[in-house]
Parts: C-alpha cells; sequence; structure tokens
C-alpha cells in the first residue's frame, strides 16, 4: 500500500491511497463468504457455492463492491498510521479508481488536531475577589439557620408580611374557571415570592375568611403564559416565631454548646467557600488569559458537530426536564434565535480551544493521571450524575469512557500547572497563594464548565474509521 498526505488547510488533510489489488485478498474472501451465505443457488448447497458461479449468477461488481466496503477502514488506518495523523472525526472517502485484479485506489479527506504552539503563560496575571468574611455576612448564615427552625402560631388579626397563610385559589381565563387552575389548603409565605405576582399584594391585610381578586399571568399549566383573574381565600393566618438566638439555639440547631461557637464555625464554613469561589475564579481567568496568548485553527466541521450537541442536549435534555421548549426558553432569556446561535457559537470555540491547549500542554510537561487521581475525579462525577460509585465506574468501562475521564483529569492538571505560574492577586493588591489540597480536581471543574456539554476528544475518529 502507497499514501500519501496533502495539507489542505491547518486543521485538514488529503490521504490519497494506492492498494495493491492482491492486498484486497482477505477482503474478497470474506466477501465471497459472506455473499455464499445469504444467496441460494440450484444445485449448490447452502454455502458451498463456487466462486465463478457466484460471478456469474450475481456479477463481479457486487463481490468487488463488498471487498472494499470491507477493506476501506483498513487501509484508511494503516495511512493515518503512516502518517502519524491525529483525525477528528470521520473521513469523507472518494473511491478514485478501481481495476479488477490491478488496483484500489481512493482518497480520504478528514479533519485533524492543528499543531498548537504553547505559549509562554508564566507572565499571566489575574484579579481575584478578596477573600473576607465579614460579621454580617455570619450573621447572615446564622440567621438563615434560624429561619430554618422557625415555628408557626395561629393568629386572629390581618396577615402582614412574613405570615404563613393557608389560602384558596381560583384562576379564570377569558371568564372561565381552568380545569387545573383551582387549588385548596395551600400553604404560602407572604413575601416568599413563590406563587403568582400579585398575591402578596392581595392577601396583606386580608384576615381569615377574607377574599381577594387580582390578575396575574400563570407559570405553568394549561394556561401558562395567558393573563388570568385569580381569585383568593384566606383560610389561616399563622405568625412565623424564631426561637431566641442563644445558646439553647446553639445546642438544638448544632453540635455546639454556645452561640459563639456556632458563630465561629459559620466563618469558618463561609470563609471555606469563598477559598473555594477565589480558587475556581483565579482558574477561570487564568484560562481565558491563555486561550488569548494561544493561536489555535478550529476545524470547521468539528465545531459544526459541536454546535449542533450542544443544542441537542439544550432542547432535549435540559428544557425537556423543566417543560420548556427552545422558543419559549429564548423568550424567557430574552434573546433572539440569532444570539443564541452566536452565543451556542462562542461556548463550543472555546470549549475546542481549551482542550486542544491543555492536551498539548499534557504532552508538552509529559503529565500522568495516577489511580488515585481518577478514583477521585470518578467519585465526583458519580455523585454529580446522581449514581453510586459503582453505577458510574461500570457505565463508564462499558461505554468505553475511560480514556475520556482520564483526559479530563489530565487537562486539569495541565490547568493546574498554568496557574501555578501565574500571578494571582487579590481585589485588594495582596498576592494569593492558592492550595495545593484539591487543586487539580477544582482545575478539573473549571476544565468541563470551559468544555461543555461534549468534549471535542469524544469526536476523536482516530479509532473509529
Amino acid at each position: 500500500m502507497k499514501s500519501a498526505v496533502e495539507t489542505l488547510n491547518p486543521t485538514r488533510v488529503r490521504l490519497s491511497i494506492e492498494v495493491p489489488f492482491e492486498e484486497l485478498k482477505d477482503s474478497l474472501d470474506a466477501a465471497y463468504k459472506k455473499i455464499n451465505q445469504q444467496v441460494t443457488v440450484k444445485g449448490f448447497r447452502k454455502g458451498k457455492i463456487p466462486n465463478r458461479v457466484i460471478d456469474q449468477r450475481f456479477g463481479r461488481g457486487a463481490v468487488l463492491e463488498e471487498a472494499v466496503n470491507d477493506a476501506l477502514p483498513k487501509f484508511y488506518t494503516e495511512a493515518v498510521n503512516e502518517g502519524e495523523l491525529n483525525v477528528l472525526g470521520q473521513p469523507e472517502v472518494d473511491i478514485t479508481e478501481l481495476k479488477d485484479g490491478e488496483l484500489l485506489a481512493f482518497t480520504a479527506e478528514v479533519d485533524v488536531r492543528p499543531e498548537i504552539e504553547i505559549p509562554d503563560y508564566s507572565g499571566i496575571e489575574v484579579t481575584v475577589d478578596a477573600l473576607e468574611v465579614t460579621d454580617e455576612d455570619v450573621e447572615k448564615a446564622v440567621e438563615q439557620l434560624r429561619e430554618r427552625f422557625a415555628s408557626t402560631n395561629p393568629v386572629e388579626r390581618a396577615a402582614a408580611e412574613g405570615d404563613v397563610v393557608t389560602i384558596d385559589l381560583e384562576a379564570k381565563v377569558d371568564g372561565e374557571v381552568l380545569e387545573d387552575g383551582v387549588a385548596a389548603g395551600v400553604s404560602y409565605t407572604i413575601g416568599s415570592g413563590e406563587l403568582l405576582d400579585g398575591i402578596d399584594e392581595a392577601v396583606t391585610g386580608l384576615e381569615a375568611g377574607g377574599e381577594a381578586t387580582f390578575t396575574s399571568e400563570l407559570k405553568g399549566g394549561s394556561a401558562e403564559g395567558k393573563e388570568a383573574e385569580v381569585t383568593v381565600k384566606v383560610t389561616a393566618v399563622a405568625a412565623r416565631e424564631l426561637p431566641e438566638l442563644d445558646d439553647d439555639f446553639a445546642q438544638m440547631a448544632s453540635e455546639f454548646d454556645t452561640l459563639a461557637e456556632l458563630r465561629e464555625d459559620s466563618r469558618k464554613r463561609l470563609e471555606n467557600t469563598k477559598q473555594y469561589d477565589q480558587a475556581t475564579q483565579a482558574q477561570e481567568r487564568v484560562l481565558d488569559e491563555l486561550l488569548k496568548l494561544a493561536e489555535v485553527p478550529i476545524p470547521e466541521k468539528l465545531l459544526a458537530d459541536e454546535v449542533q450537541t450542544r443544542k441537542h442536549n439544550l432542547e432535549h435534555h435540559q428544557l425537556g426536564q423543566m417543560g420548556l421548549d427552545l422558543e419559549k426558553y429564548l423568550e424567557i432569556q430574552g434573546k433572539t434565535l440569532e444570539e443564541f446561535e452566536n452565543e451556542t457559537s462562542e461556548q463550543a470555540i472555546k470549549g475546542i480551544k481549551t482542550q486542544f491547549i491543555l492536551d498539548e500542554l499534557v504532552n508538552k510537561e509529559k503529565l500522568n493521571v495516577n489511580q488515585e487521581e481518577l478514583t477521585e475525579h470518578l467519585m465526583r462525577r458519580a455523585a454529580s450524575s446522581g449514581m453510586s460509585p459503582d453505577q458510574f465506574a461500570q457505565a463508564v468501562v462499558e461505554g468505553g469512557q475511560v480514556p475520556m475521564l482520564v483526559g479530563e483529569v489530565a487537562r486539569g492538571k495541565a490547568l493546574a500547572v498554568v496557574v501555578e505560574a501565574a500571578k494571582v492577586v487579590d481585589t485588594n493588591g495582596e498576592i494569593v497563594e492558592l492550595e495545593d489540597d484539591e487543586e487539580t480536581e477544582e482545575a478539573t471543574e473549571t476544565v468541563e464548565a470551559a468544555e461543555g456539554t461534549e468534549a471535542a476528544e469524544e469526536k476523536d475518529g482516530k479509532n473509529e474509521a
């Protein structure tokens, strides 16, 4: 077999391949055998029809077509390996010559990973939010905990903000009561914003037995999005009572004996959360700066596939679970279809660039992923998927996705290398020293977010053809 590679552009090549006919022998034998099992000829047992009879009855052309279809993937793969190409996706194959007994010649155009020069990233500098936890932050966290332990007691007075009212609802559209527009015994906290627009104003000031009517746009049901006339009747009013902020509350709501200890624990938790957010912010901003420094050609077909995949996942998975279609989603977001498509394309480009650059950095820095790192990543992915680690691991192995997980961790390690070399300062001008613990896993999460729903590696067609 002879092969030659022609570079069409930085992300696409054409392979020209010539195969001497004798190298098709195995595929020809397989073609005759396959046809033998599929056809019947009077006077011959099934599977025992001579090749010359198959040629006479069904035509040599049918045999050649079957043999060529069988042989093309093998010769294409050999040419890819010979050319040391890193191909993406499936090739477009064109048979240019087929001479029975002499020669098979064909071309294959395919996208390839572009050659990328890793820029000098040592000069990257980013600014992140300062790690500050105020007394006000602590009191807000304690107050939220206090709210969780609030009790309600019936009162004989008009309802006010913060009260819990029990209400009956009836919604009419065009004067007709909706079948799904009636509800009784609904519990609602005034001011929570959890029901219809306008309901807070309607029930505030009403006592048990009071009734009011207001108009509101329905947020769900058979008449979603339509203006409805809603009648609300208050059947009970209850006041929420918060527990006293003292040591007894600390003992009831936590493992601590004193309110001071509870506040100190809240402060530490907030510091840990803000430290995590600060690290994530640093990684995201360093990655953005790295992407600005590198020139990365984007394969057109890969980009088109990625955009289509993102749109499909949004429409058929995320929006489907929320009971929305794309049109309604765009209306809620206040975007035109053109704006949405441009935004999706930009996100896809960023995801592809991220993977290409970090994969190149993995190779350059000779970064490896050990079993412990892979297991940690698998555990986190399992938790986010709602599956047990064993179930997730089994699904990953059966789906042949282990290399994908390894790639995710490796790219996370590559980003951590860049972050470590970068200068990170906070809004106070102080140098930020990021913790090494869990840094790779956090960086991996940042990379996943940048890559989006479908990583380019999943489309790597080197072993698919």
